[in-house]
């Protein structure tokens, strides 16, 4: 277990971001890196303070190893998963509950790794999320019930259970924060759908407060995609080929995020939070994800430096964490200021004929359709293993 204090050799960059308020999270898990010690070492040294997963993050870990197929990484993962998978082909479960089994081990291990940040944080850091079936994002009864079991299977109290912001999610949250469960809000692209988001976590606050739940014990953040708006709108700006368009590349997603914390500061300054933070509520931090840059072109540090803000969390892919590491540049809040130019920016693209609501919806449904696609591919996998195993048992 790893305490805040302990994190002395801090790269400084990342101490930086730690002391302009932003958290810094690793946005990937594997039994691996919590089994050789690598989380518990970029605890001490590169200051992360959580970990992030999703199906994508968990199909790479094991789905590769299920396959035959481990990576070649030395936090990634190789035969972590076999002993396990051997024994759960022996007792005979599905395919569905061997992932189960796998991902809330993985999680519930790397929260005891992270719980003394949790406690010398008050439980604002030392967080690590797992996310409901993504087959069932466009479900709201069975996004809850599989939130509540998540959350009983975990069963550590720096857990935080992933939701994602289709409008079947938006009740969901209401009604597992209602219940006491911390949830990271995930998939959000939109600031309409982003003030909607708040507006979920403020009801279930309400609801939880209504049936004597302590308040200061549920946490929340709201995970605003950014790289993957650059990248689509980078692509249909550079069709259009002029001058303008060229010159608008890169722009689009800090624009978005900067307004997006904008909204995050205007409701948790209103009179509806701060009578619940009254009751010890806690305000539902902005996460920035999908933080590693997909454009050669562009900084490889951008999402970080340009998105320092206070109360806000970084989630992190390990290359952007050493990125940051070695040659990241924080140079204090860089979006409070910036509110009057994002707007111009979105305006921009909005007059050269690139529409901003078709392509947040645009990805949102590819953002589910590719956690889908590889919760598939890691059921797959792991329906393999347990027959190939099953059958040699016999």
């Amino acid at each position: 277990m790893i305490t805040v204090t302990e994190a002395t050799a801090t790269a400084g960059a990342l101490r930086r971001l730690a002391d302009q308020g932003v958290s810094v999270w690793l946005d990937d898990l594997s039994r691996r890196r919590i089994e050789s010690g690598n989380l518990a070492e970029l605890i001490r040294t590169k200051n992360v303070v959580g970990v992030t997963t999703n199906p994508s993050i968990f199909q790479a870990a094991i789905g590769s190893t299920a396959s035959g197929s481990p990576r070649s990484s030395a936090a990634g993962s190789g035969g972590e998963y076999e002993e396990q998978l051997a024994d759960l082909a022996t007792r005979g479960v599905t395919a569905d509950e061997a992932v189960r089994m796998m991902t809330t081990a993985d999680v519930r291990a790397a929260a005891d790794v992270l719980r003394g940040v949790y406690d010398a944080t008050g439980g604002r850091d030392g967080r690590v999320s797992i996310e409901v079936d993504p087959r069932l994002a466009h479900d709201t009864r069975a996004t809850v019930a599989e939130a509540k079991q998540l959350a009983w299977l975990v069963d550590r109290p720096n857990a935080m259970i992933k939701i994602p912001a289709t409008k079947a999610g938006l009740p969901a949250i209401t009604e597992v924060v209602g219940a006491g469960i911390s949830v990271n809000v995930t998939l959000i692209f939109s600031l309409e759908r982003y003030r909607e988001v708040m507006d979920a976590y403020l009801a279930g606050l309400e609801t939880a407060r209504a049936a004597g739940i302590d308040l200061a014990g549920v946490h929340s953040v709201a995970s605003f995609f950014v790289s993957r708006v650059d990248s689509e709108i980078d692509k249909r700006l550079t069709l259009l080929g002029t001058d303008e368009a060229l010159g608008l590349r890169g722009k689009a997603a800090l624009a978005n995020a900067r307004l997006a914390y904008e909204a995050y500061e205007n409701v948790f300054a209103g009179d509806r939070f701060t009578a619940l933070a009254g009751a010890g509520a806690n305000p539902q931090r902005p996460l920035w994800a999908s933080t590693g840059v997909k454009d050669p072109a562009f900084r490889d540090t951008l999402y970080v430096e340009e998105l320092v803000a206070p109360g806000t969390v970084n989630t992190m892919p390990e290359a952007t964490l050493d990125a940051t590491a070695d040659h990241g540049e924080v140079r204090g809040d860089t979006v409070t200021g910036g509110y009057a130019q994002a707007r111009a920016d979105l305006a921009a693209v909005e007059r050269l004929g690139v529409s901003y609501d078709e392509v947040v919806e645009q990805l949102e449904r590819e953002g589910v359709a590719k956690f889908e696609a590889a919760w598939d591919d890691l059921l797959a996998a792991v329906t393999k293993s347990l027959d190939s195993k099953g059958v040699d048992g016999e």
